[in-house]
């Protein structure tokens, strides 16, 4: 999956399938991660949050997103 890099002192880059609706982030520190099942305003979120760690903590990692680590 193709990846846009973002500035964020903890995500790396971020890539969204609109097919299939997984989101993909590389992290700095641990690796690259899929989550399913994303809707495509969580992706266009993300991507437009001043902070994206912190949208990425509340709207994606505690909102229950299937994942699977892929790097």
């Amino acid at each position: 999956m193709n990846r846009v890099p973002v500035s964020s002192s903890n995500l790396q880059s971020v890539g969204y399938d609109q097919a299939t609706h997984v989101l993909e982030i590389a992290f700095h520190s641990s690796g690259i991660y899929q989550y399913s099942n994303v809707p495509a305003h969580i992706h266009s979120g993300l991507m437009s949050a001043p902070s994206k760690g912190q949208y990425f903590d509340t709207h994606i990692k505690k909102a229950g997103y299937p994942y699977r680590k892929v790097g």
